[in-house]
């Protein structure tokens, strides 16, 4: 931690801020919501947390940004936002409550690939029995143009039987024999993801237009004013590809959330335009560079995949000369929890990379607002980030992480955005806390009260100190 008389660095349990603006306020600003991936059940806790900031803001809400960037997950939720779909509509949608947004069900996350399934094995078994058949019809078709210099190169090999004249005698045929068939391999069998995220964009695009929302990168800032940008990675070339009304646009904003959000493995990559796109977290995090790139001032960047740090005490029993622990360690979860952690380690470290570099870098004079889950999180990090049906749950958490980093920092943060001319106050998430303690979060009475909008007057200003 560092601080100045000119920029501010202050970490705390859930919230990193980076202040590197001076103190007055700030006149033709742009504000920026920058959204990380976190797989299904981590866009769920976005969607909950997201409600909770909702709730904090009083004069803007998270629907009134000027620049929106999300990839993966984030990018799910991005495009709704810039086109004014509260986060309390979201998560009606995810009951079916929503007037708006149709509900989101499991066959649109979840359609198996089967084609792939089926074509791959198909196309495995009739290239083995088909290669010798067409190796020999080349030969034969070849004949006619390797007659002389065959016989001519098996004369040499019969008087000077030695490598140099066996190699002379194969290399023509051989050449003939690759250069247009090649020998399945075994890994070609195997389809390129377990299941198809297709579905994904028709249920955005058809929801998107009983909205009538822009599904147009540059429709969408011409009606709104709103910039958004979805990142994606190239497969073939693996680039990050930027979608947006000043990047690459000849695809709709559906079809780039498709592509933003095909997770390698889970997904087939999405092909779109004759270009496979896979999950744009694999090449950044959270592409926060993106909106500094493009005018924003201060950015708020939501990321909810970080690593667990799970307490572990060890004990030595000199007895049984063996170390013991009462605590459940990662890998006592199975390898699916082992990779959990691998994965949010290499995706957050590159993260913090990002952040010490705006946090060390002189030239810059912006504001910086990382909100996560706090590190000791255990409910979070249990919960598979592709099961669909823990969404609940996971908003759930997500609504309590956010406020208790933002209570934690209410008066650091309130400082902040004034010089935005932003207001906050805590009168609203205390009431739906209490809310949620009184019915002891029953499922039912905790999604009620995530999907109800917060009023946008009669609120008491509570700024910092007070």
């Amino acid at each position: 931690m560092s601080w100045d008389s000119h920029s501010k660095a202050h970490s705390h349990k859930g919230l990193t801020i980076i202040e590197k603006s001076d103190a007055t306020p700030k006149e033709n600003h742009k504000l920026a919501l920058v959204l990380a991936g976190g797989a299904i059940s981590g866009g769920a806790f976005k969607v909950g947390g997201l409600k909770a900031l909702n709730d904090y803001l009083i004069n803007k809400k998270v629907t009134d940004f000027d620049i929106y960037v999300g990839l993966s997950a984030g990018a799910f939720l991005s495009a709704p936002l810039a086109g004014g779909i509260s986060p309390e509509e979201m998560l009606a949608s995810l009951d079916g409550k929503s007037k708006q947004f149709s509900q989101l069900s499991p066959f649109s996350l979840y359609k198996p690939n089967f084609s792939e399934f089926i074509k791959r094995p198909m196309e495995y078994v009739y290239g083995h029995l088909t290669y010798i058949p067409g190796i020999l019809y080349d030969l034969f078709s070849a004949y006619p143009n390797l007659k002389k210099q065959f016989w001519s190169n098996l004369k040499d090999l019969l008087r000077h039987p030695d490598y140099s004249t066996y190699e002379q005698l194969m290399t023509p045929l051989l050449r003939v024999m690759y250069s247009t068939r090649t020998v399945l391999q075994i890994g070609e069998i195997l389809p390129s993801g377990f299941f198809d995220n297709e579905p994904l964009e028709k249920y955005l695009a058809g929801n998107m237009k009983r909205n009538r929302m822009a599904n147009n990168f540059k429709v969408l800032k011409k009606m709104t004013g709103k910039s958004l940008y979805i990142s994606a990675m190239n497969l073939d070339t693996s680039e990050r590809v930027i979608f947006g009304p000043d990047e690459k646009n000849d695809v709709t904003i559906s079809q780039a959330i498709q592509a933003s959000s095909a997770i390698p493995g889970f997904y087939k990559p999405a092909r779109i335009k004759g270009v496979d796109y896979i999950d744009g977290g694999v090449r950044k995090t959270a592409n926060i560079d993106i909106a500094f790139d493009k005018g924003a001032d201060l950015t708020i960047c939501y990321n909810p995949f970080r690593p667990f740090h799970n307490e572990v005490v060890i004990e030595y029993l000199r007895e049984e000369n063996k170390y013991i622990t009462k605590s459940k360690r990662i890998a006592d979860w199975g390898l699916g929890m082992v990779f959990n952690q691998v994965f949010r380690t290499l995706f957050h470290s590159r993260l913090m990379n990002a952040i010490q570099m705006y946090r060390e870098d002189p030239s810059f004079k912006k504001d910086l607002i990382l909100i996560e889950p706090k590190e000791d999180d255990n409910d979070f990090f249990v919960l598979n980030p592709l099961f669909f049906w823990t969404r609940a749950k996971a908003a759930s958490q997500g609504f309590h992480s956010v406020s208790q980093s933002i209570d934690a920092n209410f008066d650091r943060l309130s400082l902040l955005l004034k010089k935005y001319g932003l207001q906050i106050t805590r009168d609203i998430v205390t009431r739906d806390q209490e809310k949620m303690e009184r019915s002891r979060y029953d499922d039912h009475v905790v999604m009620d009260v995530l999907e109800n909008p917060p009023p946008r007057r009669h609120l008491k200003v509570v700024t910092a100190n007070k």
